[in-house]
């Protein structure tokens, strides 16, 4: 890569946006429903007598009042100011796997056969759909080896927790759900593996690293007993390495008596390549909006498809799609189940968007997302640690797969310019933040970034060329980088007002509340 690479002249379009609701000017409207015609009103009579008194509201909802023109510049402004991959780079959002999604597969949701499909709609009429479900069923299995799946969970996060319920499920089954308390993970898995089980309501037993970078397996020894209830593992971890343990880290949680989870939201580096069923997992799960493909939609729409091998298929949401000869049908009849954890059967677009995907690629294909995931990893990795102030943890002279938890630390020593500052000036340049989504904060400084199969060498080296200028900055003046965003449309966050803090504001009650009290 040409050190002389030139940046684009960004600048963001900021249109300091009112929310809607102060907006709102009384009368406006964006469109006007005809009055019912009177034999219609005699016939029917009034639309309220038609809801129970005790569901109606006492006042009309607080809604705001608008022209067409006004809303459709409100909604335009503000995605002019919103950043993701179809505008920009988004390599930096590491954990997250923003990659492309085909336009043709968002095309084919918007056909009428499935935009206006509903889910009550009689099963003879969905034949099509719940065959698509079926067949990504078919194609997940082989790609996991696992027996059974469920499309119901709508994030990797409440995989992650369907997964811990059946763990749960499974134990009670069989007289140990009292006894059996614990659930082991490690530090660089997913935090969600951890808090998941931990909202489920067990002890979550953490395993650090070894002076090798790996899960430290005599500290996964030591953690075994009879209280054992599962091992949820991401595999490789956030920092990039798989664990070539793996096994015996399932087996001796198996040799206990527990089960065994591994967390595939980042499955990019290991499609084709390694299955979660033959290194003898009970459960996996894959983000169907992060690798393969589907929007992630700002945390959401998404599905978190979860697999389990046959002796856990019976505790799966219901229902489950199956087939009898050439009829597909959904399955209630499973007296084990742990019950729902979304209405319906789960988001049915990600799903036909993960087919179309799958059966443009093929085999050979899924092959190729893994080697260029990794190929893309290394060579970002290479040109990273060639820029002042950027270092690597754990692993030393390792291969990492689809991502790596780089820190600043140095360049923080040296200057004083933070990671969230970087993040804040990243934006300066046209390219994605790359957020905190490098939690527990182990390593000083963070920042993951996961450069897919969906990004090209130029987009690699311009990512890259970004983190160099921006060092260069620090060390020659470290108040431009502190005080980003110049061209950019975020803002430095006021401390003082932190997530838990009173200004934070969650609601539109609240926020009228602080607003007329002049906080």
């Amino acid at each position: 890569m040409s050190e002389d690479m030139k940046l684009r002249n960004y600048h963001a379009q900021v249109w300091d946006e009112p929310l809607l609701m102060d907006k709102s000017v009384k009368g406006q409207r964006g469109i006007l429903v005809p009055e019912a015609e009177p034999g219609i009103r005699s016939e029917v009579g009034k639309a309220e007598d038609l809801i129970p008194a005790n569901m109606r509201r006492k006042a009309p909802p607080d809604l705001p009042e608008m022209a067409q023109p006004q809303v459709l510049r409100h909604f335009t402004r503000l995605s002019q100011m919103t950043m993701g991959n179809d505008a920009s780079n988004d390599i930096g959002v590491g954990t997250c796997t923003m990659k492309y999604s085909p336009k043709v597969n968002e095309a084919l949701c918007g056909l009428p056969q499935m935009a206006d499909l509903h889910p009550y709609q009689d099963e003879s009429t969905v034949q099509g759909i719940l065959e698509i479900l079926y067949k990504t069923r078919d194609f997940l299995r082989e790609i996991s080896g696992m027996d059974e799946i469920s499309f119901q969970p709508a994030s990797g996060g409440q995989a992650v927790y369907t997964a811990a319920s059946i763990v749960r499920a499974y134990h009670e089954a069989r007289g140990e759900g009292t006894k059996r308390d614990q659930v082991i993970t490690t530090i660089f898995s997913h935090p969600v593996d951890a808090a998941c089980p931990a909202t489920v309501g067990y002890e979550v037993v953490t395993i650090m690293p070894d002076k090798d970078g790996y899960p430290d397996i005599e500290a996964l020894k030591a953690s075994l007993s009879d209280r054992t209830a599962a091992l949820l593992i991401t595999n490789p971890e956030d920092i990039g390495l798989y664990n070539p343990r793996i096994e015996e880290f399932v087996k001796r949680v198996h040799g206990v008596g527990g089960l065994c989870f591994t967390d595939q939201a980042n499955a990019n580096g290991v499609l084709g390549k390694a299955r979660a069923a033959d290194a003898g997992f009970d459960m996996c799960h894959f983000n169907l909006h992060k690798t393969f493909s589907s929007p992630h939609g700002g945390m959401g729409p998404g599905c978190g498809a979860l697999a389990v091998k046959e002796h856990l298929a019976g505790f799966l949401p219901v229902p489950v799609v199956k087939k009898d000869g050439k009829r597909y049908s959904l399955d209630y009849d499973r007296p084990e189940s742990i019950g729902k954890v979304r209405d319906f059967y789960g988001n049915a677009q990600v799903v036909l968007r993960v087919y179309a995907w799958i059966m443009s690629l093929g085999a050979e294909g899924l092959n190729q997302v893994a080697e260029t995931a990794v190929l893309n990893n290394n060579y970002l990795e290479k040109l990273l640690l060639a820029v002042p102030g950027i270092t690597e943890s754990y692993g030393e002279g390792k291969i990492r797969l689809d991502q790596i938890r780089y820190s600043w630390e140095k360049l923080t020593a040296d200057t004083g310019v933070t990671s969230e500052d970087i993040e804040r000036r990243m934006t300066d340049y046209g390219i994605q933040a790359y957020w905190t989504s490098h939690h527990p904060q182990l390593i000083p400084e963070p920042f993951t970034p996961e450069p897919t199969d969906s990004y090209s060498r130029e987009d690699i080296e311009e990512w890259a060329a970004v983190m160099r200028q921006i060092s260069k900055e620090a060390y020659e003046d470290p108040e431009k980088v502190k005080s980003a965003p110049h061209r950019g449309i975020t803002t430095a966050v006021d401390e003082s007002a932190a997530l838990l803090h009173e200004k934070c504001m969650f609601t539109y009650k609240k926020y009228k509340r602080m607003k007329a009290e002049g906080k």
